[in-house]
Protein backbone atom coordinates (compact mmCIF):
# COMPACT_ATOMS: atom_id res chain seq x y z
CA UNK A 1 0.00 0.00 0.00
CA UNK A 2 1.22 3.57 -0.67
CA UNK A 3 0.10 6.49 1.55
CA UNK A 4 -0.45 10.32 1.05
CA UNK A 5 -0.86 12.73 3.18
CA UNK A 6 -4.72 14.40 2.95
CA UNK A 7 -4.13 17.73 2.24
CA UNK A 8 -2.82 20.01 5.19
CA UNK A 9 -5.32 18.12 7.26
CA UNK A 10 -2.29 15.83 8.74
CA UNK A 11 -3.61 12.76 8.06
CA UNK A 12 -2.24 10.13 6.19
CA UNK A 13 -4.46 8.08 4.38
CA UNK A 14 -4.11 4.91 1.72
CA UNK A 15 -4.36 5.97 -1.60
CA UNK A 16 -6.89 3.06 -2.30
CA UNK A 17 -9.40 3.90 0.52
CA UNK A 18 -12.82 1.78 1.21
CA UNK A 19 -15.88 3.36 0.12
CA UNK A 20 -18.56 1.50 2.54
CA UNK A 21 -22.01 2.70 0.11
CA UNK A 22 -22.30 -0.89 -0.57
CA UNK A 23 -22.21 -2.53 2.92
CA UNK A 24 -26.54 -2.39 2.80
CA UNK A 25 -25.96 -5.02 0.15
CA UNK A 26 -24.09 -7.63 2.59
CA UNK A 27 -24.72 -8.88 5.45
CA UNK A 28 -23.05 -8.24 8.73
CA UNK A 29 -20.64 -11.66 9.03
CA UNK A 30 -19.35 -10.54 5.38
CA UNK A 31 -19.06 -6.80 6.36
CA UNK A 32 -17.56 -7.97 9.47
CA UNK A 33 -14.61 -10.37 7.19
CA UNK A 34 -14.53 -7.64 4.80
CA UNK A 35 -13.68 -4.62 6.35
CA UNK A 36 -11.15 -6.50 8.35
CA UNK A 37 -9.36 -7.78 5.31
CA UNK A 38 -8.83 -4.01 4.22
CA UNK A 39 -7.45 -3.23 7.48
CA UNK A 40 -5.11 -6.03 7.07
CA UNK A 41 -4.45 -5.36 3.36
CA UNK A 42 -3.20 -1.77 4.34
CA UNK A 43 -6.17 0.13 3.87
CA UNK A 44 -6.40 3.28 6.83
CA UNK A 45 -9.01 5.47 5.28
CA UNK A 46 -12.85 4.36 5.34
CA UNK A 47 -15.61 6.70 3.84
CA UNK A 48 -19.17 6.35 4.44
CA UNK A 49 -22.34 8.58 5.49
CA UNK A 50 -25.46 8.74 6.90
CA UNK A 51 -27.44 8.18 4.28
CA UNK A 52 -25.70 4.97 3.26
CA UNK A 53 -28.21 2.17 5.20
CA UNK A 54 -26.45 0.43 8.25
CA UNK A 55 -22.97 1.37 6.84
CA UNK A 56 -22.19 3.05 9.46
CA UNK A 57 -23.27 0.50 12.04
CA UNK A 58 -21.46 -2.21 10.57
CA UNK A 59 -18.35 -0.56 10.38
CA UNK A 60 -18.90 0.53 14.09
CA UNK A 61 -19.23 -3.22 14.94
CA UNK A 62 -16.98 -4.90 13.03
CA UNK A 63 -13.95 -2.34 13.36
CA UNK A 64 -14.75 -1.33 16.98
CA UNK A 65 -11.74 -3.14 18.53
CA UNK A 66 -9.48 -1.62 15.35
CA UNK A 67 -9.99 2.09 15.67
CA UNK A 68 -6.53 3.44 16.45
CA UNK A 69 -6.23 1.73 13.03
CA UNK A 70 -7.76 3.50 10.68
CA UNK A 71 -9.53 7.04 9.60
CA UNK A 72 -13.15 7.38 9.45
CA UNK A 73 -14.57 9.98 7.44
CA UNK A 74 -18.64 10.30 7.24
CA UNK A 75 -21.05 12.50 5.29
CA UNK A 76 -24.77 14.34 6.32
CA UNK A 77 -27.66 15.46 4.19
CA UNK A 78 -28.98 17.47 6.50
CA UNK A 79 -28.59 21.15 5.52
CA UNK A 80 -29.42 23.03 8.63
CA UNK A 81 -26.93 23.26 11.90
CA UNK A 82 -29.57 21.39 14.58
CA UNK A 83 -30.21 18.84 11.68
CA UNK A 84 -26.53 18.09 10.96
CA UNK A 85 -25.23 18.29 14.31
CA UNK A 86 -27.73 15.88 15.35
CA UNK A 87 -26.58 13.39 12.60
CA UNK A 88 -22.87 14.02 13.96
CA UNK A 89 -23.89 12.47 17.16
CA UNK A 90 -25.79 9.54 15.70
CA UNK A 91 -22.68 8.79 13.62
CA UNK A 92 -20.90 8.60 16.30
CA UNK A 93 -23.19 6.08 18.46
CA UNK A 94 -23.38 4.24 15.38
CA UNK A 95 -19.84 3.84 14.52
CA UNK A 96 -19.09 3.44 18.35
CA UNK A 97 -16.45 5.80 18.10
CA UNK A 98 -15.56 9.18 20.50
CA UNK A 99 -14.45 11.11 17.34
CA UNK A 100 -14.38 11.43 13.67
CA UNK A 101 -11.36 12.26 11.82
CA UNK A 102 -13.31 13.64 9.03
CA UNK A 103 -16.93 14.94 8.61
CA UNK A 104 -18.58 16.23 5.27
CA UNK A 105 -21.42 17.60 4.04
CA UNK A 106 -22.87 15.46 1.42
CA UNK A 107 -23.35 16.53 -2.53
CA UNK A 108 -23.42 20.22 -2.20
CA UNK A 109 -24.33 20.23 -5.44
CA UNK A 110 -26.02 23.77 -6.17
CA UNK A 111 -25.61 27.55 -5.58
CA UNK A 112 -29.22 26.93 -3.41
CA UNK A 113 -27.66 23.79 -1.36
CA UNK A 114 -23.99 25.66 -0.49
CA UNK A 115 -25.93 29.03 0.53
CA UNK A 116 -28.21 26.73 2.37
CA UNK A 117 -25.32 25.24 4.28
CA UNK A 118 -22.82 28.22 4.75
CA UNK A 119 -25.97 30.65 5.66
CA UNK A 120 -26.13 31.44 9.24
CA UNK A 121 -28.29 28.27 10.89
CA UNK A 122 -26.43 26.40 8.30
CA UNK A 123 -24.62 22.54 8.41
CA UNK A 124 -21.49 24.24 8.49
CA UNK A 125 -22.22 25.72 11.93
CA UNK A 126 -22.94 22.21 13.02
CA UNK A 127 -19.66 20.72 11.77
CA UNK A 128 -17.43 23.65 13.38
CA UNK A 129 -19.17 23.60 16.49
CA UNK A 130 -18.51 19.61 16.78
CA UNK A 131 -14.85 20.49 15.50
CA UNK A 132 -14.42 23.18 18.58
CA UNK A 133 -15.91 20.10 21.08
CA UNK A 134 -13.78 17.51 19.66
CA UNK A 135 -15.96 15.13 17.88
CA UNK A 136 -14.91 15.71 14.29
CA UNK A 137 -11.30 16.29 13.50
CA UNK A 138 -11.88 18.03 9.88
CA UNK A 139 -14.30 19.27 7.85
CA UNK A 140 -14.85 18.15 4.33
CA UNK A 141 -17.34 18.56 0.84
CA UNK A 142 -18.51 16.38 -1.60
CA UNK A 143 -19.58 18.08 -4.78
CA UNK A 144 -21.13 17.04 -8.21
CA UNK A 145 -20.99 18.74 -11.38
CA UNK A 146 -20.99 22.10 -10.85
CA UNK A 147 -18.00 23.44 -11.22
CA UNK A 148 -18.97 27.06 -9.87
CA UNK A 149 -19.89 25.63 -6.33
CA UNK A 150 -16.40 23.65 -6.26
CA UNK A 151 -14.59 26.74 -6.93
CA UNK A 152 -16.80 28.87 -4.16
CA UNK A 153 -16.16 25.87 -2.10
CA UNK A 154 -12.54 25.77 -2.13
CA UNK A 155 -11.65 29.59 -2.03
CA UNK A 156 -14.52 29.80 0.95
CA UNK A 157 -11.20 28.47 3.41
CA UNK A 158 -13.85 26.92 5.48
CA UNK A 159 -12.95 23.06 3.97
CA UNK A 160 -9.96 21.15 4.49
CA UNK A 161 -10.67 18.24 2.29
CA UNK A 162 -13.62 17.91 -1.66
CA UNK A 163 -14.68 14.94 -2.80
CA UNK A 164 -15.96 14.88 -6.54
CA UNK A 165 -16.30 12.44 -9.14
CA UNK A 166 -13.68 11.57 -11.55
CA UNK A 167 -12.81 8.52 -13.77
CA UNK A 168 -12.16 8.12 -17.04
CA UNK A 169 -15.08 8.16 -18.35
CA UNK A 170 -16.81 11.02 -17.02
CA UNK A 171 -14.20 13.22 -14.97
CA UNK A 172 -17.43 16.15 -14.74
CA UNK A 173 -14.74 18.76 -15.70
CA UNK A 174 -13.04 18.88 -12.67
CA UNK A 175 -9.36 18.32 -14.18
CA UNK A 176 -10.01 20.00 -17.60
CA UNK A 177 -11.29 23.35 -15.30
CA UNK A 178 -8.57 23.13 -13.08
CA UNK A 179 -10.55 22.24 -9.77
CA UNK A 180 -8.01 19.27 -9.02
CA UNK A 181 -5.04 21.87 -9.52
CA UNK A 182 -6.99 24.83 -7.46
CA UNK A 183 -7.68 22.16 -4.69
CA UNK A 184 -4.23 21.67 -4.16
CA UNK A 185 -3.10 25.11 -3.89
CA UNK A 186 -5.65 25.95 -1.50
CA UNK A 187 -4.30 23.24 0.93
CA UNK A 188 -7.62 20.92 0.19
CA UNK A 189 -7.50 17.09 0.70
CA UNK A 190 -8.75 15.30 -2.63
CA UNK A 191 -11.04 12.68 -2.40
CA UNK A 192 -12.10 10.53 -5.61
CA UNK A 193 -15.61 9.20 -5.62
CA UNK A 194 -17.21 7.15 -8.35
CA UNK A 195 -13.74 5.77 -9.81
CA UNK A 196 -15.83 3.11 -12.14
CA UNK A 197 -18.68 5.65 -12.55
CA UNK A 198 -21.55 3.75 -10.54
CA UNK A 199 -20.28 0.18 -11.56
CA UNK A 200 -20.85 1.27 -15.18
CA UNK A 201 -16.61 0.49 -16.17
CA UNK A 202 -16.56 -2.94 -15.44
CA UNK A 203 -15.76 -5.50 -17.80
CA UNK A 204 -19.23 -8.26 -18.54
CA UNK A 205 -17.89 -11.28 -16.86
CA UNK A 206 -18.39 -13.37 -20.10
CA UNK A 207 -15.68 -10.74 -21.52
CA UNK A 208 -11.69 -11.47 -21.66
CA UNK A 209 -11.93 -14.35 -19.23
CA UNK A 210 -12.95 -11.51 -16.72
CA UNK A 211 -14.28 -12.44 -13.60
CA UNK A 212 -14.43 -10.65 -10.14
CA UNK A 213 -11.22 -10.23 -8.81
CA UNK A 214 -9.45 -10.01 -12.22
CA UNK A 215 -10.75 -7.28 -14.42
CA UNK A 216 -8.29 -5.09 -16.12
CA UNK A 217 -10.78 -2.17 -16.62
CA UNK A 218 -11.40 -1.83 -13.07
CA UNK A 219 -7.46 -1.95 -11.99
CA UNK A 220 -7.16 0.39 -15.13
CA UNK A 221 -9.56 3.12 -14.09
CA UNK A 222 -8.14 3.01 -10.62
CA UNK A 223 -4.72 3.69 -12.13
CA UNK A 224 -6.20 6.59 -14.34
CA UNK A 225 -7.19 8.14 -11.55
CA UNK A 226 -4.07 7.82 -9.24
CA UNK A 227 -2.27 9.00 -12.14
CA UNK A 228 -3.46 12.43 -11.60
CA UNK A 229 -0.53 14.31 -9.21
CA UNK A 230 -3.36 16.10 -7.39
CA UNK A 231 -5.39 12.85 -5.75
CA UNK A 232 -5.06 11.88 -2.62
CA UNK A 233 -7.32 9.07 -1.99
CA UNK A 234 -9.61 7.04 -4.28
CA UNK A 235 -13.00 5.05 -2.68
CA UNK A 236 -14.24 2.69 -4.67
CA UNK A 237 -17.17 1.21 -3.58
CA UNK A 238 -16.47 -2.26 -2.39
CA UNK A 239 -18.23 -5.47 -1.69
CA UNK A 240 -16.60 -8.71 -2.23
CA UNK A 241 -13.24 -9.64 -0.40
CA UNK A 242 -11.93 -10.41 -4.44
CA UNK A 243 -12.97 -7.08 -5.36
CA UNK A 244 -10.98 -5.64 -2.31
CA UNK A 245 -7.81 -7.74 -3.13
CA UNK A 246 -7.61 -6.39 -6.43
CA UNK A 247 -8.33 -2.58 -5.73
CA UNK A 248 -5.76 -2.77 -3.42
CA UNK A 249 -2.84 -4.52 -5.85
CA UNK A 250 -3.45 -0.93 -7.55
CA UNK A 251 -1.33 0.61 -4.92
CA UNK A 252 1.67 -1.18 -5.98
CA UNK A 253 1.28 -0.50 -9.80
CA UNK A 254 3.68 1.91 -11.58
CA UNK A 255 1.86 5.63 -11.34
CA UNK A 256 1.71 7.73 -14.01
CA UNK A 257 0.19 5.38 -16.14
CA UNK A 258 1.92 5.72 -19.96
CA UNK A 259 -0.08 7.44 -22.65
CA UNK A 260 0.22 4.41 -24.62
CA UNK A 261 -1.72 2.35 -21.76
CA UNK A 262 -4.36 5.49 -21.38
CA UNK A 263 -5.24 4.70 -24.77
CA UNK A 264 -5.93 0.90 -24.10
CA UNK A 265 -7.74 1.97 -21.63
CA UNK A 266 -10.23 3.87 -23.52
CA UNK A 267 -10.23 1.16 -26.32
CA UNK A 268 -11.31 -1.41 -23.68
CA UNK A 269 -14.33 1.10 -22.70
CA UNK A 270 -15.14 1.76 -26.27
CA UNK A 271 -15.28 -1.94 -26.75
CA UNK A 272 -18.27 -2.34 -24.32
CA UNK A 273 -20.65 -0.42 -26.95
CA UNK A 274 -23.10 0.84 -24.96
CA UNK A 275 -24.55 4.17 -23.73
CA UNK A 276 -23.51 5.07 -20.39
CA UNK A 277 -25.52 6.64 -17.57
CA UNK A 278 -27.75 9.90 -18.82
CA UNK A 279 -27.89 8.53 -22.58
CA UNK A 280 -23.69 9.12 -22.49
CA UNK A 281 -21.92 7.79 -25.61
CA UNK A 282 -19.11 10.04 -25.58
CA UNK A 283 -16.05 8.61 -23.56
CA UNK A 284 -14.62 12.48 -23.12
CA UNK A 285 -11.20 10.84 -24.24
CA UNK A 286 -10.55 13.86 -26.42
CA UNK A 287 -8.70 11.47 -28.72
CA UNK A 288 -11.09 12.70 -31.98
CA UNK A 289 -8.92 15.84 -31.23
CA UNK A 290 -8.04 18.52 -32.59
CA UNK A 291 -10.76 19.41 -34.96
CA UNK A 292 -9.64 21.44 -37.60
CA UNK A 293 -12.54 23.90 -37.06
CA UNK A 294 -11.35 24.20 -33.44
CA UNK A 295 -14.81 22.68 -32.09
CA UNK A 296 -14.14 21.11 -28.73
CA UNK A 297 -16.32 17.83 -29.34
CA UNK A 298 -15.84 16.58 -25.82
CA UNK A 299 -17.35 19.43 -24.27
CA UNK A 300 -20.27 19.64 -26.96
CA UNK A 301 -21.32 16.66 -25.78
CA UNK A 302 -20.69 16.53 -22.02
CA UNK A 303 -22.91 20.10 -22.41
CA UNK A 304 -25.22 18.18 -24.27
CA UNK A 305 -25.67 15.09 -21.85
CA UNK A 306 -25.70 17.61 -19.01
CA UNK A 307 -29.08 19.48 -20.57
CA UNK A 308 -30.75 16.08 -22.05
CA UNK A 309 -30.57 13.70 -19.03
CA UNK A 310 -29.51 14.96 -15.72
CA UNK A 311 -32.03 16.08 -13.30
CA UNK A 312 -33.83 18.89 -13.69
CA UNK A 313 -31.30 21.20 -11.63
CA UNK A 314 -28.29 20.34 -13.58
CA UNK A 315 -29.73 21.35 -17.12
CA UNK A 316 -28.54 24.98 -16.68
CA UNK A 317 -25.05 23.93 -16.03
CA UNK A 318 -25.18 21.92 -19.81
CA UNK A 319 -26.27 25.62 -21.46
CA UNK A 320 -24.26 27.44 -19.38
CA UNK A 321 -20.99 24.84 -20.99
CA UNK A 322 -22.53 25.17 -24.68
CA UNK A 323 -23.24 29.08 -24.52
CA UNK A 324 -19.47 29.42 -23.31
CA UNK A 325 -17.98 27.48 -26.12
CA UNK A 326 -15.86 29.31 -28.39
CA UNK A 327 -16.63 27.47 -31.71
CA UNK A 328 -20.30 25.92 -31.81
CA UNK A 329 -20.95 22.54 -33.40
CA UNK A 330 -22.62 23.84 -36.39
CA UNK A 331 -18.73 24.42 -37.80
CA UNK A 332 -18.59 21.17 -38.65
CA UNK A 333 -17.26 20.24 -42.24
CA UNK A 334 -17.79 16.47 -41.87
CA UNK A 335 -14.11 15.73 -42.52
CA UNK A 336 -14.90 12.90 -40.62
CA UNK A 337 -11.29 13.07 -39.63
CA UNK A 338 -12.76 12.59 -35.96
CA UNK A 339 -14.99 9.50 -36.28
CA UNK A 340 -11.48 7.37 -37.74
CA UNK A 341 -9.83 8.38 -33.78
CA UNK A 342 -12.83 7.87 -31.83
CA UNK A 343 -12.64 4.93 -29.48
CA UNK A 344 -16.29 4.29 -29.11
CA UNK A 345 -17.20 4.40 -32.78
CA UNK A 346 -19.69 7.50 -32.53
CA UNK A 347 -20.62 9.18 -36.08
CA UNK A 348 -19.79 12.71 -34.70
CA UNK A 349 -20.81 15.06 -37.17
CA UNK A 350 -24.28 13.07 -37.35
CA UNK A 351 -24.12 13.80 -33.57
CA UNK A 352 -23.38 17.09 -33.89
CA UNK A 353 -25.94 18.39 -35.90
CA UNK A 354 -28.47 16.75 -33.31
CA UNK A 355 -26.84 19.05 -30.22
CA UNK A 356 -26.59 21.96 -32.18
CA UNK A 357 -30.26 21.97 -32.97
CA UNK A 358 -31.38 20.77 -29.53
CA UNK A 359 -29.44 23.34 -27.45
CA UNK A 360 -29.77 26.25 -29.98
CA UNK A 361 -33.50 26.01 -29.82
CA UNK A 362 -33.13 25.64 -25.92
CA UNK A 363 -30.76 28.92 -26.04
CA UNK A 364 -33.46 30.84 -27.54
CA UNK A 365 -36.44 29.62 -25.77
CA UNK A 366 -34.39 30.97 -22.78
CA UNK A 367 -33.79 34.15 -24.17
CA UNK A 368 -37.86 34.51 -24.76
CA UNK A 369 -38.77 33.44 -21.34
Amino acid sequence: MRYKVLGETGLKVSVIGFGAIKLPEISLEEAIKLLNRALDLGINFIDTARGYGDSETKIGIALKDRRDEFHIATKTHIRDADGAFKDIERSLKELQTDYIDLYQLHTVSTKEEYRKVMSPGGALEALKRARQKGLIGHIGITIHRDLDVMRMAIESGEFETIMLAYNPLDPEGVEREGILKLAKEYGLGVIIMKPLSGGQLVLPETEMGRQIGNDPLVRGCLRYILSNQYVDTVIPGIKRVEELEEDVLVADMPIPMSEEEKQELFAMIGKLGKSFRYGQICLRCGYCLPCPQGIEIPEVFRAYDSYMNYPEEVKEVGLKIYASLKVKPDACTECRQCVQRCPAGIDIPAKLKEVTKVLEEALRARSLA
